[in-house]
């Protein structure tokens, strides 16, 4: 495995109540700018969210959450069929190319045929057909170009797991005609 020296991380310490950062680094890291004020040694990095006080607040809370409700460690079944789902029920679709998951987080390719890959032209707007037909159902989807992304939250309940491959599948579905 790969260990970061030093990782810039946001989005979701807050739990997407407020905008917060923050720039982790090793043990190693941390001593080598350890001095005291006068040695102005000081890792001199700041993020434009960083040290709101209220926002910490918020992702103090968060993280008690995420321990207290153990949400790491419930995360391997739902992981698990997220990706079991997606093979069943997305993977086979005809204008489905490749579908690639690393945890929960999810992107659909979409071809025009399978077989030879072929991509949609950029005007087919194909990834906002999907997340159009899938709003329709109640369920925000993302699209980057011809790809969909699926980025629940890690709390996420089964039975919404369950809706959001159903209303993918469908939404897909619906846009390519098939």
């Amino acid at each position: 495995g790969i260990t970061p020296d030093l990782m810039c991380l946001g989005k979701g310490i807050s739990g997407g109540y407020l905008p917060l950062a923050a720039t982790l680094a090793t043990e190693e890291v941390f001593e080598a700018f350890l001095a005291p004020y006068e040695e102005f040694r000081t890792f001199f990095h700041g993020h434009t969210y960083t040290g709101n006080a209220l926002a910490c607040a918020i992702g103090l809370a968060s993280l008690g959450l995420f321990e207290e409700e153990r949400t790491l460690e419930r995360l391997a079944p739902k992981v698990a069929r997220l990706r079991e789902r997606l093979g069943a029920d997305v993977a086979p679709l005809p204008h489905v190319g490749d579908v690639r998951q690393q945890g929960v987080m999810v992107g659909i390719e979409l071809v025009q045929e399978r077989a030879s890959r072929a991509p949609y032209p950029p005007a087919a707007r194909i990834g906002q057909q999907v997340v159009r037909a899938a709003r329709a159902r109640g369920v925000v989807l993302r699209p980057l170009g011809s790809t969909i992304v699926l980025m629940p939250p890690l709390a996420i309940a089964p039975a919404e797991l369950e809706q959001l491959v159903d209303v993918t599948r469908d939404a897909i579905v619906e846009a390519t005609g098939r």
